[in-house]
């Protein structure tokens, strides 16, 4: 029955073509489950919001509650705040799930945060993968919208606060802001047309975009093969690791049921949006203390810190303290991070293909950059509590605003630098490491009576990993064919602080030599791993 099933599929579908699919292989490594978790929570996102638009009313209109939630009788609300409602405390099961949504909303835009800071500080972004670059941050900004579209369907006080925040920052663009707002809105804020196109782009447009570009990512790591981390047998020409079939599905499936175990004990213990203890959405009341989730928690500390400042041009009253923090400046970054794969081709002149992953270490400037942008977007996201911190710690709302306003300007700066002299020091130590050996612990005296501490030699595999480190010279002084002088010169003046200060050491020629010999050695000496096709 098998074999017929198989011959009968074989006649309609390329299933011969599908075997070397299924052995393709997987690297092994932790870091690379970061995408996977991304993955698992976006399918149970879409699992558990199949099930609530079945109960949820996506509607403005204005009904007294008469439920089961004694507090909030009598009261007016919208139809989409009272479904919301009915669904946590009339549907069996009602909060359960949606506590689930919401906890796995934040933990797939998490886990692609993060995932994208190890793609960044390994060198993953760089040819042949710049288009999964720009993918992935694609995904991350639509997951964004996505998030901020679902966290606005309740229309509770503190999800409507939010949209208040979203209005005002679409007035402030000039000129258009006033247009912008009566076409997102329907007409004068609040209007009646907001949630219904807040439902079809949560559960339709936006979706669906996801879907798209999850579906050309993956086809993409397939196609280009999964990147890995320098070791004996893994070369720029193969990959180890686990065939897809049967190791790394049934690992990769059991992933799956653990994402979707924690989150359920998440909603199950830790409450989170009681949209019941805010109230519904009334445009003269504001929620003390609100605070939105934390992905754009740094939009809120941005307008927490921009100082109060407008100026009026043939006119027109251009808001500087709107437009930049919550316009500008996000506008700013998302460019930033979707142009820094190809300025860094730039700067370096590295067109060659890299299939293996970087240590944060061996490049100092790029690991800096990123610490600096992380402290950058913390201290941001700090700023958006500041009332809170304030309230908490009996500190001045005022003080504390200043702090984080030169904290803004100073800590990144610092944070690259430390960052990069840590990684000097690393790369120093590797370096001691490599040319005298592993401390052992052992002290022996000597003949003039001090105490010296003996060497070991370094596991085969660590100083293979060492020595693997490829260290890229400045691109000379003189400018490429076709560009101007200045450019050139700027070039090199950028690409001379991308690579000057490194760590050299000094090996036998015979050693250097031996690194790509005794990878293909080791390709044929590990028994339990598995390598795919060489050539993919």
């Amino acid at each position: 029955m098998a074999e017929g099933t198989v011959d009968r599929a074989d006649g309609r579908l390329p299933v011969p073509e599908g075997g070397g699919l299924l052995r393709k292989a997987f690297p092994e490594h932790w870091s690379f489950l970061l995408g996977e978790i991304a993955l698992y929570s976006f399918v149970v996102l879409l699992l558990t919001g199949v099930w609530l638009t079945l109960f949820f009313e996506p509607s403005m209109t204005q009904v007294v509650y008469d439920g089961s939630y004694r507090p909030l009788r009598g009261v007016s609300m919208s139809e989409a705040y009272r479904s919301t409602v009915d669904i946590s405390f009339d549907v069996r099961g009602g909060l359960l799930i949606r506590q689930v949504h919401h906890w796995a909303a934040l933990v797939f835009l998490s886990a692609i945060g993060v995932h994208l800071l190890r793609i960044f500080f390994t060198g993953a972004f760089r040819r042949p993968r710049e288009v999964n670059w720009l993918i992935g941050v694609t995904l991350f900004v639509l997951a964004l919208a996505e998030g901020f579209a679902g966290y606005s369907l309740p229309d509770d006080l503190l999800s409507g606060t939010g949209l208040r925040i979203a209005q005002g920052v679409m007035m402030s663009v000039p000129v258009v802001g006033t247009y912008l707002s009566m076409f997102v809105f329907g007409g004068e804020y609040p209007g009646h047309d907001l949630i219904p196109r807040l439902y079809s782009v949560h559960i339709l447009l936006v979706p669906a975009l996801l879907v798209a570009l999850v579906t050309l990512h993956l086809i993409l790591v397939f196609h280009l093969k999964h990147t890995q981390w320098a070791g004996r047998g893994r070369t720029s020409r193969n990959a180890v690791g686990r065939p897809m079939f049967p190791q790394f599905m049934t690992n990769s499936t059991g992933l799956f049921f653990m994402v979707f175990g924690v989150v359920t004990v998440l909603a199950a213990v830790a409450q989170i949006n009681p949209i019941w203890a805010y109230g519904p959405y009334r445009p003269d009341v504001i929620s003390a203390g609100s605070q939105p989730d934390w992905y754009v928690g740094f939009l809120e500390g941005s307008l927490r810190l921009m100082p109060p400042f407008e100026t009026a041009v043939a006119g027109h009253t251009v808001m500087w303290n709107v437009l930049v923090p919550a316009v500008l400046l996000p506008g700013a970054l998302f460019a930033l991070l979707y142009a820094y794969p190809f300025f860094e081709r730039w700067v370096t002149g590295d067109h060659e293909e890299h299939h293996l992953c970087d240590r944060p270490r061996d490049k100092p400037v790029r690991t800096g950059l990123g610490v600096a942008a992380i402290v950058f977007y913390g201290v941001l996201l700090l700023a958006g509590g500041n009332d809170i911190l304030a309230h908490t710690f009996h500190v001045s709302l005022n003080l504390l605003t200043w702090i984080f306003r030169v904290s803004l300007v100073l800590a990144p700066p610092l944070a690259f630098a430390v960052t990069k002299r840590v990684c000097l020091a690393l790369q120093e130590r590797d370096v001691e490491r490599l040319s005298e050996g592993e401390e052992t612990g052992e002290l022996h005296q000597t003949l003039a009576g001090g105490y010296t501490e003996s060497r070991g030699p370094l596991d085969a595999e660590e100083r293979y990993v060492l020595r693997s480190r490829q260290e890229p010279l400045p691109l000379a002084p003189s400018p490429r064919k076709g560009d101007a002088p200045h450019v050139g010169r700027l070039r090199a003046a950028l690409s001379a602080w991308y690579y000057d200060d490194r760590a050299v050491g000094e090996e036998p020629e015979q050693e250097r030599g031996s690194a790509p010999g005794a990878a293909r050695t080791a390709a044929t000496s590990e028994p339990e791993a598995y390598s795919g096709d060489p050539e993919r």
